[in-house]
């Protein structure tokens, strides 16, 4: 065997069909009885591929040591990538781009039968249980196996989703071999929150037309209110600094000025109870209004003090829900811990590419374009130490 990639998502595909192109032969392997599980999940509700943004912005919104490799990867050559399986694009209002037909399986299928075209041998429910010396053991159908390839890369994901393959269990075979690991944290998940009773008729209900904001970042996307807490994409978009420790507020009316509102407050009646005023002044819908009633309470009479409330209210969450429920991980391979090449240095000839490394990013296409760039990465230098 001269080339293994273990690991069939988006990172060790791209990785095996480099390997391929250069005329190596390529043998890719899965765990699970099926490639990509966590891939697919994803584009069940529409497959971002990626943002069509300048690479400047796209860049900024990675976060680790990882940013050389993206900037010969980006937007661009994601959709570049994708239209050459034969899939059809378009960009939405948000910059955000999706196959036309918003699925991953027509995507999948072409890809595996392009590297198929290629050479590449595809073996699944081959699961890596470590190192037998030099050599890396699998648990196959048809028993142990020991192999000994002269390049590997390892794309075996990272902590999130793991009943779809990314279980981590990788992280002691590589510890106890000297590579350097973060520990993985959720990242792009939820936050616990313990709502009162008078919550339970709105969860379920999405929150619109609002601003989350950090010290640092804003964020106008929708989010929904669960039994759990609250999570979807407004609230991803800040979860790595909000898991970090940073505090989170929501302004329900991003698009007033604190003055205008309370001049608005101002005009109702102060004999009316401060629900109607918040209601007839300022048009607020049943989800909202509970909100503050949840976390502003008591509420000021004063229109400027409650003006005030309604665009900081302070999010009063218990962290963030656990690593399996996240989308994504962050922690992994550090990056001192593999080359410029993505070659482990620990362990010269194996590469690692994908949510393996210490890298996170929000949704939005960002983390699928980060895996094929790092398997492409790791792939083409994988391909070059065999020359």
């Amino acid at each position: 065997m001269t080339a293994l990639v273990i690991g069939g998502g988006p990172a060790g595909l791209m990785a095996a069909e480099e390997l391929a192109r250069a005329g190596h032969r390529t043998v890719l392997v899965e765990a699970k009885p099926t490639l990509a599980r966590k891939f697919l999940m994803a584009g069940k509700s529409g497959l971002n591929l990626t943002r069509d943004q300048s690479p400047d912005t796209f860049h900024a919104a990675y976060r680790g040591d990882f940013g050389d490799i993206l900037a010969d990867f980006g937007p661009a050559e994601a959709m570049d990538f994708a239209r050459g399986l034969g899939i059809d694009l378009f960009t939405g209002s948000t910059g955000r781009v999706f196959p036309t037909g918003m699925k991953a399986s027509p995507m999948l299928r072409a890809w595996i039968l392009r590297l198929t075209g290629l050479g590449v041998q595809i073996r699944t429910r081959w699961r890596w249980i470590g190192f037998e010396g030099d050599r890396l053991t699998f648990d196959t159908p048809g028993g142990p196996v020991s192999e000994k390839p002269a390049v590997t890369v390892l794309a075996l994901g990272g902590a999130s989703w793991p009943r779809l393959g990314s279980d981590a269990a990788w992280v002691p075979w590589l510890a106890d071999r000297g590579v350097a690991i973060a520990p993985f944290r959720p990242a792009n998940m939820g936050f616990v929150i313990p709502w009162s009773e008078h919550m339970t008729p709105h969860l379920g209900q999405p929150v619109k037309g609002v601003a989350l904001r950090t010290p640092e970042h804003l964020s106008r996307g929708e989010f929904v209110l669960s039994a759990r807490g609250i999570e979807g994409g407004g609230v991803y978009a800040l979860s790595a600094e909000v898991r970090d420790g940073a505090p989170l507020t929501l302004d329900l009316m991003p698009d007033a000025t604190e003055a205008v509102i309370a001049r608005r407050l101002a005009r109702i009646p102060a004999k009316e109870s401060t629900t109607n005023r918040l209601r007839k002044g300022l048009g607020l819908d049943p989800v909202k209004l509970a909100l503050l009633n949840e976390w502003g309470r008591p509420l000021p009479s004063d229109p400027t003090a409650l003006a005030r409330r309604v665009k900081g209210l302070m999010v009063p969450h218990r962290g963030p829900r656990p690593l399996a429920e996240a989308i994504s991980s962050a922690g992994g391979i550090r990056r001192e811990a593999v080359t410029a090449d993505l070659e482990l240095r620990a362990l010269p000839g194996i590469f690692a590419a994908g949510e393996m490394l210490d890298w996170e990013a929000p949704t939005g296409g960002y983390l699928l374009t980060g895996c094929l760039a790092t398997g492409r990465h790791a792939g083409r230098a994988a391909a070059s130490r065999l020359t």
